[in-house]
C-alpha cells in the first residue's frame, strides 16, 4: 500500500470511529511503554496496593504493549466521554450509568469489522476496554490523545480527563499500512498544582505519581479488606470512587462535557448529593437487592459486602443520632468485615455527638 492509500485508509478508519461514537481517535505502533521505568518504580514501592494482577505475569505483559496479543503491531487507541459537567456527588460520574466495558467493546469489535470489510479479508484483531494487561494511558498518549496530568489522568487539551479509553490492537501486514499519529510531547500542566492540592487523602507521592493505597477510589472500589482507620474520616460522603482530583482541573472546567450517551446516564439515585440517604441504602441492602440493583453496572465490582463497608463509613462522617439503630443492627451484618466498620462507625458518631 503507497503512501496516498494509507492516508485514504487512515483518514476512512478514524472517520468511522468517529461515527460508531468514539470522541477521539489515534494510532500508534506497539512496543516497550515510555513508561516502562516509572512503572517498574511505582510497582517497586508498593503503590498499587493490593492489584497484584498489575504485577507478576501482568505486569510483564504491560512492559511491551506487542506481549497482550500475539502478531500484533498497531493500537488503535479511541477515547470516549462520559461528561464531567454533572454535580459532584457519592458516586464517582463514571460508575453512575451503565458498565461501559461491553459497550465499548462492541464498539471497538465494529471497527475491527469494518476494517475487514474494507480489506475484504480477516484481520487479526483483539479489543481492550480497560480489562487487559496493558498501559491505556501510556498508549494514548504515545498515539497523541493528551499528556499525563499531575494527578496521573491522561489530559486532551480539547475534552478534559472525564473519558473512557479503549484500543484495537491489529496486526498490519506489508500489504497495509496506517499513518501513525506523533506522540504527545507537550506538558500543559505548568505549574498547577490544583489536583494535588484537593486530595483528601494526599493520595499523590508527588506530580504524576499516585499511591493508590491512599486514593479513595482504590479504598472504595479495589481494596477488598478494611479501609486504614487514619484514611476513614477522609473518604467524607465518597460511597464509590472520587472525582475530586479531576473536578479541580482547569482543563475540565474548560472542556469536560454534558453526558452524551444515553448508556452513560446515571441510574436513579446514583447522581444524588444526599450521601446520608444513600449510604443508609447501602448498608440494609440484601444480596439479592444488590444484584438486582447493580445489573450491568461498574458498580457491581466492588461487590455488596464492600458497598456496605463503605456505607457504614459514610454514615461515620455525615451521619446522625438517627443512624445510630440502623449501624447498631449493622453490627449483626452477615459480613465480618461490615460488622468491624460498622462498631468502628458507632463509636466515632457518639464521640461526635456526645451520645
Amino acid at each position: 500500500m503507497d503512501t496516498d492509500g494509507a492516508a485514504d485508509l487512515t483518514r476512512r478508519l478514524k472517520a468511522q470511529a468517529f461515527g460508531l461514537g468514539f470522541d477521539l481517535v489515534g494510532i500508534t505502533t506497539l512496543g516497550p511503554p515510555a513508561t516502562r521505568e516509572r512503572f517498574d518504580a511505582w510497582l517497586d514501592a508498593g503503590y498499587h496496593g493490593e492489584m497484584g494482577y498489575l504485577d507478576g505475569d501482568g505486569g510483564e505483559l504491560r512492559r511491551d504493549s506487542r506481549r497482550p496479543h500475539a502478531g500484533a503491531t498497531h493500537a488503535i487507541v479511541l477515547a470516549t466521554q462520559y461528561g464531567g459537567r454533572e454535580p459532584s456527588g457519592p458516586v464517582a460520574r463514571y460508575a453512575r450509568g451503565d458498565d461501559y466495558h461491553e459497550l465499548l467493546r462492541e464498539r471497538t469489535r465494529s471497527l475491527h469489522d469494518w476494517l475487514e470489510a474494507e480489506l475484504g479479508r480477516s484481520v487479526n484483531a483483539r479489543p481492550y476496554v480497560d480489562s487487559g494487561p496493558v498501559l491505556e494511558r501510556d498508549l494514548a498518549q504515545r498515539a497523541g490523545l493528551g499528556w499525563f496530568g499531575k494527578n496521573t489522568m491522561l489530559i486532551n487539551p480539547k475534552a478534559g480527563s472525564f473519558f473512557f479509553l479503549s484500543s484495537l490492537f491489529v496486526e498490519l501486514g506489508p500489504d497495509v499500512r496506517l499513518e501513525v499519529d506523533d506522540p504527545f510531547e507537550a506538558d500543559r500542566c505548568g505549574s498547577c498544582t490544583r489536583c494535588l492540592d484537593a486530595c483528601p487523602t494526599q493520595a499523590f507521592a508527588g506530580p504524576r505519581v499516585l499511591d493508590a493505597t491512599k486514593c479513595i477510589s482504590y479504598l472504595t472500589i479495589e481494596l477488598r479488606g478494611a479501609i486504614p482507620e487514619g484514611l476513614r474520616e477522609a473518604i467524607g460522603g465518597l460511597l464509590y470512587g472520587c472525582d475530586i482530583c479531576q473536578e479541580v482541573c482547569p482543563w475540565n472546567h474548560k472542556f469536560a462535557g454534558e453526558v452524551a450517551e444515553p448508556s452513560f446516564a446515571s441510574r436513579e439515585g446514583l447522581d444524588s448529593r444526599d450521601a446520608r440517604a444513600l449510604a443508609r441504602e447501602f448498608l440494609t441492602m440484601g444480596q439479592a437487592e444488590f444484584s438486582a440493583r447493580f445489573k450491568g453496572s461498574a458498580m457491581k465490582r466492588a461487590k455488596r459486602r464492600g458497598l456496605a463497608r463503605n456505607a457504614a463509613v459514610v454514615l461515620g462522617n455525615v451521619g446522625t443520632r438517627d443512624d445510630v439503630p440502623l449501624l447498631e443492627a449493622a453490627l449483626q451484618h452477615d459480613e465480618p468485615l461490615v460488622r468491624e466498620h460498622a462498631a468502628w462507625v458507632l463509636e466515632q458518631i457518639r464521640d461526635r455527638l456526645s451520645i
